[in-house]
This record gives C-alpha cells, sequence and structure tokens, in this order.
C-alpha cells in the first residue's frame, strides 16, 4: 500500500516577471519540500529538543503511572527559550513593552500548550494501537492454527468491539480548536501589520516635519542674515548683539529637533519589534496549518479503523475477521509513520516558536526603552 505523505511549502517564493524564462527559472528552482523537511529535521536545534523532550519524557514516564492522563502537560515549559519569566523580569527592571508584544508572547505560550495535547494524544495513540497490536498478532496465530477454534474467534470479535469503543484522543479537541486559533492568530497578525504601518507612516511624517523645520530655520537664517545686513548701516550696537540673539533664536529649534529624531528612533524600534513579532506570528500561522491537515488524516484514519472494527465485531464473520486483521497489518506501518510525521512537526512548531521569541527579546534587550525617559 503507498503511503502519501504530507507536502506543504517551507518557502514564500518572490514575484516573477511574466514570460517563458520566469517559468524556465521556477522550474529550475522548484523546491523539494521532503529534502528541505529532511535538512530541518537533522539540524542541532532540531535534534537538541528531541534529545531533551525524550528525556524528559523518559524521567516522567518513570515518575508517573501509565494510566495518568497528564503525561504532556507543561512538558515544553522548562525548554521555552527565553522562559516564561525573563518578559517579567524585564518589565520590573523598568523596560517599556508594547502590549501587542505581550499578547505575542501569551500567545505563543497557547500554542505550546495545544502542541503538548497533541504529542499527549499521540501517545494515547499509540498506547491504544500497540494494544490492539498485541492481541491481534495474538489472535492471528490463533486463526493461522486452529482455524476452526470458535473460542478465539469470539474473543477476537470481543477485541474488535473493544478498540472500536476506544475514544479517539484527537477528534475531541483537534479540528475546533486550530480553526479557533487560525481565526486568532490571524486576527491578531492583522493588528500587528496594521499597528507596524501606523508606526512606520508617523515616523516617515516626523521625518518630513524635521526637513521642514530645517528647511524653514535655513529661510529664517537667510532673512536674519539680510536683515542683520541692513541694520549695520544703521546701528553698530545692532550688529554686536545679532550673534546672541542669533544663538538665543536657534536653540529651541535644535532641541525640537532633537526631541523629534529621540521619537523617531524610539518609534523605529518599536516598529521593529512587532515587525519581528509579525514574522514569528505568520510562520506559526502556516506550521499550524500543516498540523491541522496531519491531523485531520490521522482522525479520518483512526475513525475508519473504529468503523471497520465495529463492523467486524457486530457481523461476526469469520472471513470478514481475517480481512479486517490483514488490512490492520497492511496500514500499520503508514498509520506509524503519520504519528512520527506529526510528531516532527510539533517539534519543529516548537522549535519555530523559541526562534521567534528569542528574535523578539533581542530586540527588546537591544532596543527597548526606558520607561523614565
Amino acid at each position: 500500500m503507498v503511503c502519501s505523505k504530507f507536502k506543504s511549502p517551507l518557502r514564500i517564493l518572490g514575484r516573477y516577471e511574466e514570460g517563458q524564462k520566469d517559468c524556465e527559472d521556477i522550474l529550475v528552482n522548484k523546491v523539494d519540500v521532503n529534502e528541505e523537511y529532511k535538512e530541518a529535521f537533522r539540524t542541532t536545534s532540531f535534534t537538541e529538543i528531541c534529545s531533551k523532550v525524550q528525556d524528559h519524557l523518559a524521567s516522567k514516564s518513570m515518575q508517573i503511572p501509565s494510566n495518568s492522563v497528564p503525561l504532556y502537560l507543561h512538558l515544553f515549559g522548562p525548554f521555552l527559550e527565553p522562559g516564561q519569566g525573563t518578559l517579567a523580569h524585564r518589565m520590573n527592571e523598568g523596560f517599556s513593552v508594547h502590549p501587542l508584544l505581550i499578547d505575542y508572547f501569551k500567545i505563543t505560550i497557547e500554542a505550546c500548550n495545544l502542541c503538548e495535547i497533541l504529542l499527549q494524544s499521540i501517545h494515547q495513540i499509540r498506547v491504544n494501537n500497540s494494544i490492539i497490536k498485541a492481541i491481534l498478532n495474538l489472535r492471528q496465530k490463533a486463526l493461522d492454527s486452529t482455524f476452526s477454534n470458535i473460542e478465539q474467534c469470539h474473543a477476537m470479535f470481543q477485541d474488535l468491539a473493544l478498540f472500536a469503543n476506544i475514544k479517539n484522543p484527537i477528534s475531541a479537541m483537534s479540528l475546533v480548536e486550530f480553526h479557533r486559533m487560525h481565526i486568532s492568530h490571524t486576527a491578531f497578525l492583522h493588528r500587528l501589520t496594521i499597528r507596524c504601518t501606523e508606526i512606520q507612516r508617523r515616523i516617515k511624517i516626523k521625518r518630513c516635519l524635521k526637513k521642514m523645520v530645517g528647511c524653514t530655520n535655513i529661510m529664517a537664517y537667510a532673512r536674519l542674515t539680510f536683515t542683520l545686513i541692513a541694520l549695520t548701516f544703521h546701528s553698530i550696537v545692532k550688529f554686536v548683539a545679532a550673534p546672541a540673539w542669533f544663538t538665543c533664536s536657534f536653540g529651541f529649534p535644535k532641541k525640537q529637533n532633537k526631541l523629534v529624531m529621540i521619537k523617531a528612533s524610539s518609534g523605529e524600534r518599536i516598529a521593529a519589534q512587532l515587525d519581528v513579532a509579525a514574522k514569528g506570528l505568520y510562520i506559526l500561522i502556516n506550521d499550524f496549518n500543516t498540523m491541522s491537515r496531519l491531523v485531520m488524516r490521522l482522525d479520518d484514519e483512526i475513525e475508519h479503523n473504529k468503523a471497520m472494527a465495529y463492523l467486524c465485531s457486530r457481523n461476526g464473520n469469520i472471513e470478514v475477521l481475517k480481512a479486517v486483521v490483514r488490512e490492520f497489518r497492511i496500514e500499520e506501518s503508514c498509520f506509524n509513520e503519520r504519528l512520527d510525521e506529526l510528531e516532527e512537526h510539533i517539534y519543529l512548531c516548537f522549535l519555530t516558536i523559541n526562534r521567534s521569541k528569542g528574535l523578539v527579546m533581542h530586540e527588546l534587550m537591544h532596543g527597548a526603552t526606558r520607561t523614565n525617559m
């Protein structure tokens, strides 16, 4: 059975000019998505986060009983870089943080929580599949050896009925939660973009005002120069007092220009911070769209397997039973590959969150303004 893996674009291609030459460029520069994913999964940072999480899970699994549900809850907390307390520490030190950036950090925490829930669901799916796999292996041996054993077949029907009644770990929250987060993230990205555009527009206006003030000063200086030259012929005293008057006249505009420059640089820092946050959120939205499609496919396959198990248990036909067991074995490898693919995307999404948060914190630490300024 051919197992087709989900593909999603990782790069945003630039605009190309119309014509045959551009079509050839697109074909030449076509992205191999599978190779890009493999390269991303081979990076040192991705390997480190996977090893850290798996080591953490190994230690937790030894301390927590197997029937404990919150195995993955707060899993990514120790590996968040920067940690959740870093922002609060910076704010306590007197750094001013834009409210939209605070909302952005809240969104990243919410995204990490959803990733943890998905990992918990994957863990529960593997537990369910391992149980049914062990049961089916034993029953298949019984079918091959003693095909006429009615008791063994009856036990297999009961096991399939039990598997059909097991709750799907991802059906309750996956699609609804992904849809809700997609709407909220898209709306927040729009807010970030609008706010960043407004700040950049204000910066341009301030620069224009600064140029206008400079031109006004030049015109005033020229006018004052001609006036002083005219007054020189009438009074030497006025000519001697002119430099002092000139200095006093231009003292306030210089301070005003300096004030405009400070405000403009502060606006540029805020715009840079919001721009980095918007880019990170855009990548996060794309990653979550990819994961939502993977989750949807897994949900369909799980429901399909449960439906087959239910119909087989209700039918009670041995030939149908053998066909269902054979179908489960054929689909087992493909299903496990999709589980692994979803898990890899979850780790990759968490790595993206870490990197984007680190870039935003870098902008805050190197460009934040003091509240007492």
